[in-house]
């Protein structure tokens, strides 16, 4: 076992003379191994960025403000798990009974423990200015007993003691220019009622950084909570001699049903857009990252394997004379040692620039608060530099297998002409996924848990590996039906253009094959995000029959009172309220179960056809009381729900229901996939308010004199404002509007990684062809000559890899727009036309630049010299 052992690492850790022929030979060769160094750097720097995101994810954050003074901070349970590794996060908060304090409070080592109640609130300053937090972010109203968490201490006034008394933090007292004894109006949801400013209190550090706070009387802050039983947090300061760390586990194994935090995490608390910064940050670098790594392994195993068939003659020559398989495995893993260890180390200081720029992409999404700290660690680093050693070792040993199993006869035979057929179970498997990706686009068959529209874009991947199997197959075939017709114009360059092709179709589908599978990924994606936009902008336009929409000014939302006030205005004949949120369906799902995220819409169901026309197909809406919902046809089908039956939700704060199905509808892309009674949304909110009011005017009605009725209704709720449909349209839904922005960052920084493995592979495969070159010319040949069949040869890869990569992307279009839109025909807007101008321009570019300027390098020496050289 001892034995075996040493031999695996001798195998594996190459020693020093085995380093130093391997220096050597990559001394000797450099041309040969610059495509493996930049293919390894480029990835390591996106290792490394996945990395900072992952640590920064881990161990990063925002700090707490308010609950800097707090030992320990509890919470509900903000996620849900789907497994160990793997959370959906809520989308609003879950708070806690209020009678957990009093347990919090009994546990030994604590030294007191607060509930927290948090009161989104506008401030109106005595001149009608509206007051804001710094930076934009939100004024927020809590209970005075909470600020010894701060710990706030008061610097002018006394603390407030009756309902309509308040206390400012310093800095938005100052902002609004009050001091105690002055009057404010304070807004919560949309009524504005005064307060007098009795205090102003300030933290140790002088003043809050995102965000401000008012501070009402215990009772009074839990009355405008809406849920005078619940807090939403807890914060806990310890008593002597004890850690917060073993204060936590204290309380959670004697208080069930809460989840503490310690150190940077309270923040998580405090701020919930933190928590689901960290969340998402943490499960989209470590699931990049681990992609990344296998494409590191396959790009680098196949920038390999062009560099050692160029190196033919030189290891069948080594294995003729007697080198045996363990010492080619050796000396090309010693190779790949040192080309990998200077490219991880060379890649890893680009990483952090492209961490910074992915962090900002988060930013602009919306998906990350613009003060998340990155955490910028030697960790990252050292990762990366394992998994690009260990990725290029693999990719190694995958490309030494085939050359060190071959005979010295075999490879000396080998070694000047062309491998022969593709493998069997190669074509075979390339073959079969065809039929497979097109019985999943076809509408018919979709994987279980997935919409037809979900499985046709994910059947994209089973198109792009069938190319990959099938790729030089297609190209032998493309040269002969479209050889000719491309190099018309030049009749001896373009003979010998399309002979090289024919004699060399591996060589050339290994530059054409990644090239068409970034052509049908980038597509997919553009023509796909237009068609999913269309249909959305197609199902809001046909089914929104408002003609007036209420939103509010501020985007804390509209108060249920004030839909009461509005249908009382003569010629309005309807008000709808809305309110959105995200919530969890769980389904069966094979042999388990299967849990997934759906915008979801709350509304009244009171003559909602008028308002809202969700085109329902089955049941009826005015069913929607009580625990009951109405689900999109794609939901309905994806759940296995049907009418009468029950389905298993999660609310947006976390509460489970069973609600019974009432109705399925057609509109889900524009309104939301999922319908429920408004008053129950509400009630599960954070604010407890609605997104908007719809409101229909009465046959007859002037739509203008409706509006002037309507804002003199509402004139009394000074952040309620009247607007037309575009109010609803643009009003926060309840998805992740920033998806398409994450998407396309990963898919821009996967497509580029595959470019650089294009372009080297282009520019090894042409720079190696000195010798050919220079033979060329000596048989007669001028270098415009064969630049010209070079050209010849760029327009064959240019055309097949735009043919077959657009080719590919038909079927999945097709499935993603017949799941939509019922269509087979997807959307072509502007947006998309734009985006194939560009992967036309972009494949074009590639593709003939590498070429022109490799073969312009290899044109340099004189024929005489370079008919001599190297191999």
């Amino acid at each position: 076992m001892i034995r075996r052992i040493r031999r695996l690492v001798r195998l594996v850790v190459p020693d020093r003379k085995g380093l130093s022929l391997a220096w050597s030979t990559i001394r000797g060769r450099k041309g040969g191994f610059v495509g493996s160094f930049v293919a390894i750097a480029a990835g390591s720097a996106v290792i490394t960025a996945c990395g900072i995101l992952l640590m920064s994810g881990l161990s990063s954050g925002v700090a707490p403000e308010r609950y800097s003074g707090a030992a320990v901070v509890l919470g509900g349970e903000q996620s849900y798990w789907l497994d160990e590794s793997s959370e959906v996060r809520y989308s609003e908060r879950v708070t806690l009974p209020a009678d957990k304090v009093a347990a919090v409070a009994a546990v030994p080592g604590v030294r007191s423990a607060v509930g927290d109640v948090d009161v989104e609130v506008g401030v109106l300053a005595p001149d009608g200015r509206a007051v804001g937090g710094p930076d934009g972010f939100p004024v927020v109203g809590h209970g005075w007993s909470a600020a010894v968490l701060g710990p706030f201490a008061v610097r002018a006034g006394s603390a407030p003691a009756g309902p309509d008394e308040v206390v400012l933090d310093a800095g938005l007292a100052a902002r609004a220019h009050v001091s105690p004894g002055a009057t404010v109006r304070l807004v919560v949801g949309s009524v504005a009622s005064p307060y007098r400013v009795v205090g102003v209190a300030a933290p140790p550090g002088g003043e809050l950084g995102r965000q401000s706070a008012v501070f009402f009387t215990d009772g009074r802050a839990a009355e405008l909570s809406g849920r005078p039983d619940r807090v939403d947090a807890i914060g806990v300061r310890a008593g002597p001699d004890v850690t917060p760390e073993q204060l936590a586990g204290r309380i959670t194994a004697a208080v069930p049903g809460v989840v503490a935090h310690t150190g940077a995490e309270r923040g998580d608390v405090e701020f919930l857009d933190v928590g689901d910064a960290r969340s998402l940050v943490v499960e989209t670098s470590a699931s990049f990252g681990g992609t990344m790594v296998l494409i590191v392994v396959f790009v680098v195993a196949s920038t390999l394997a062009l560099s050692v068939r160029q190196r033919g003659r030189e290891l069948a020559l080594l294995r003729a004379i007697g080198a045996t398989p363990r010492q080619i495995h050796r000396m090309i893993g010693a190779e790949m040692t040192l080309v990998s260890l200077a490219g991880a180390l060379v890649g890893a200081i680009p990483g952090v620039v492209i961490a910074f720029v992915m962090r900002g992409v988060f930013v602009l999404a919306g998906a990350m608060p613009a003060d998340f700290r990155m955490d910028v660690g030697w960790l990252p680093f050292l990762a990366s530099l394992v998994l690009c050693m260990t990725s290029a070792r693999l990719g190694g040993w995958l490309v030494a297998r085939r050359v060190s199993g071959t005979s010295p006869v075999e490879a000396l035979g080998d070694a000047a002409v062309e491998p022969g057929r593709i493998g069997r179970v190669r074509l075979a498997i390339g073959f079969l996924l065809v039929p497979l990706g097109l019985l999943l686009t076809s509408g018919e068959v979709a994987v279980s848990g997935d919409s037809a529209a979900d499985t046709a874009a994910s059947a994209v991947l089973l198109f792009v590996v069938a190319l990959g199997c099938v790729g030089p197959l297609l190209i032998r075939g493309a040269v002969v039906l479209f050889g000719p017709r491309l190099n018309r114009q030049s009749k001896a360059p373009g003979f010998l253009a399309q002979a090289n092709a024919r004699a060399d179709a591996r060589r050339l589908a290994s530059a054409v094959t990644p090239l068409a599978m970034g052509v049908t990924l980038a597509a997919v994606q553009v023509f796909g995000a237009s068609t999913t936009i269309a249909a959305s902008q197609e199902q809001l336009d046909a089914g929104l029959r408002a003609d007036h929409v209420l939103t509010s000014s501020s985007g804390a939302g509209v108060s249920p009172e004030v839909v009461d006030g509005v249908r009382g205005v003569p010629g309005a004949a309807v008000a709808t309220p809305v309110a959105r949120m995200r919530v969890l369906l769980t389904f069966p799902s094979e042999d388990s179960t299967a849990t997934k995220v759906f915008a979801a819409q709350g509304v009244a169901p009171e003559r909602l056809s008028e308002t809202m026309d969700l085109k329902v197909v089955e049941g009826d809406t005015a069913e929607l009381r009580g625990e009951t919902v109405a689900l999109s046809r794609a939901v309905a089908d994806t759940v296995h729900a049907q009418r009468g039956g029950t389905v298993d939700l999660r609310l947006g704060d976390g509460t489970a229901v069973r609600p019974r199905v009432v109705a399925v509808y057609e509109r889900g892309s524009g309104f939301g996939d999922v319908t429920l009674p408004n008053d129950l949304v509400v009630a599960h909110t954070t604010a407890r308010v609605d997104t908007a009011v719809l409101v229909r005017s009465a046959d007859g009605t002037d739509p203008k004199a409706l509006a002037d009725a309507l804002r003199g209704a509402v004139g009394r709720y000074p952040t309620v404002q009247v607007g037309g449909q575009e109010a609803f349209k643009a009003a926060p839904g309840g998805g992740g509007s920033g998806d398409w922005a994450l998407n396309l960052l990963f898919q821009t920084v996967l497509l580029g990684y595959i470019a650089i493995a294009v372009v080297n592979t282009l520019v090894m495969a042409t720079a190696a062809r000195v010798r050919e070159f220079a033979m060329l010319q000596l048989i007669g040949a001028d270098r415009a000559q064969v630049r010209a069949m070079m050209n010849g040869e760029a327009r064959i890869v240019v055309f097949s890899a735009l043919l077959f990569g657009l080719l590919a992307t038909i079927p999945p279009l097709v499935g993603i727009s017949l799941g939509l839109t019922e269509s087979p025909v997807p959307s072509v807007s502007p947006f998309g036309l734009v985006g194939l101008v560009a992967i036309v321009a972009v494949t074009v570019a590639l593709s003939w630049g590498s070429i022109a300027v490799a073969t312009r390098s290899a044109l340099r020496p004189a024929p005489v010299d370079a008919i001599g050289g190297r191999e």
